[in-house]
């Protein structure tokens, strides 16, 4: 019996600033034995000409070309060069996707967030880490907390003033702030101030930003769970509040990885808390005025979370295009034709659908579908306690019905 040949691994290797000097022996060998080498400008001309094999630097973009770069290079070894650890925001990541983690063997090499660390005293795993490289800058306001220690991987040499600058923007003025360019080799070099007095030229590409975090006098803290205060948001009244927020949260159960959808917007509470709770939380706000829907995207940004997808449209049809969702939840427009059902039709088995309202008629429809497929129908009231000439009393809020249910897998 013949077999097909096997397809050759590709090597995976790490490379710092440091070069050649710095990689392993195992690491030599795997590049000087390699017919092609694949890397960005900078990694390739740090070979040496004893790296014999054809050099070729990725294409842009460069997500689409991998497929068919190894394919044209199927029966040839291939070494892959990559910044410090290529799992580590690397490379690694989109080639294990694209080819499949059987096809490689990755060498790494110490990352710039160890060597980072090492050069500020600060322990790995209680150092937060965010990349800005081909990321929208406002994701790292979600790390801002007052007493964090963050490393922030820089897109270029521009990075440390936006940082900055964003810093200033978000109360967070009086931080300190290092730049660590070329870490590891011998063109190191340090830079320091906080962001309130960050006056420093742009420097070297190849760097990081270490920032010790220090929240300005009055800036409004946002909290690590669910229930962010309503000043937070820029809203026109249309926001689900508080308190309400903190227990629809609760019942929608983030968990890493589910996709939400958010149907009737608003300010976009719901969708932002639900992507605060997990990185890797994905969210698609469904908002059918214009006007609140680009007043999302601005809260999305300024509370960290500018990935948030926001659909301009009316509900159901806006939903047709959209990918199954793990847990739907719906704030607005209970009573449209079709809604409910559409949004049920669409949850996976196992999903989750909460829905709030506030209406009388709305809340008749909720209890039919409570009394066909189960779930908790809860009655939710809030008050605060407000001035009564020279006392205080209670200001009761309008209650809102809530209805939440696990779609079993012969629900129809």
């Amino acid at each position: 019996m013949s077999s097909a040949p096997a397809i050759p691994l590709v090597t995976v290797v790490g490379i710092g600033a440091d070069g050649w000097d710095g990689l392993t022996g195992t690491a030599r060998r795997a590049l000087c034995e390699a017919e092609a080498v694949i890397g960005g400008a900078r990694q390739l001309g740090l070979l040496p000409s004893e790296v014999e094999g054809e050099r070729l630097a990725w294409p842009s973009p460069l997500r689409p070309a991998v497929p068919g770069l190894f394919a044209d290079l199927a029966d040839r070894r291939v070494a892959v060069l990559a910044s410090g650890d290529p799992m580590f925001y690397g490379i690694g990541r989109t080639l294990t996707e694209e080819l499949g983690a059987e096809r490689l063997r990755v060498l790494p090499h110490p990352s710039a967030v160890s060597h980072a660390c090492a050069r500020l005293g600060w322990a790995v795993e209680e150092t937060a880490t965010v990349s800005l490289v081909g990321r929208d800058p406002a994701t790292l306001t979600g790390a801002l907390y007052d007493g964090r220690r963050l490393l922030v991987l820089s897109a270029d040499a521009r990075t440390p003033a936006v940082v900055a600058e964003l810093l200033r923007e978000r109360g967070y003025g009086p931080s300190g702030m290092r730049v660590l360019e070329q870490l590891g080799g011998p063109a190191e070099r340090q830079l320091a101030g906080t962001a309130d007095d960050w006056t420093h030229p742009a420097g070297d590409p190849l760097n990081l930003v270490a920032v010790d975090c220090r929240a300005a006098d009055g800036a409004v803290r946002a909290a690590l769970v669910p229930g962010l205060v309503d000043e937070l948001y820029e809203s026109d009244g249309q926001l689900t509040k508080r308190h309400i927020r903190a227990a629809t949260l609760a019942a929608l159960a983030p968990a890493p990885g589910e996709l939400l959808w958010d149907i009737g917007g608003g300010s976009g509470s719901i969708a932002i808390e639900w992507l605060r709770a997990h990185p890797s939380c994905r969210a698609v706000s469904v908002e059918r005025d214009p006007v609140r829907a680009e007043r999302i995207v601005r809260n999305a940004r300024a509370l960290g979370v500018p990935r948030l997808t926001v659909l301009t449209g009316k509900a159901p049809a806006a939903l047709a295009e959209l990918p199954v969702p793990d847990v739907v939840f719906i704030g607005g427009g209970l009573t449209a034709p079709g809604l409910l059902e559409t949004c049920w039709s669409a949850l996976r088995p196992g999903g989750r659908l909460v829905a709030n309202t506030v209406t009388l008629e709305s809340e008749a429809l909720l209890t039919e579908w409570y009394r066909r497929h189960g779930g908790e129908l809860v009655k939710l009231a809030v008050a605060h306690a407000v001035p009564v000439g020279g006392f205080t009393g209670w200001r009761q809020a309008m209650p809102v019905t809530q209805w939440s249910v696990v779609k079993r897998g012969d629900a129809q």
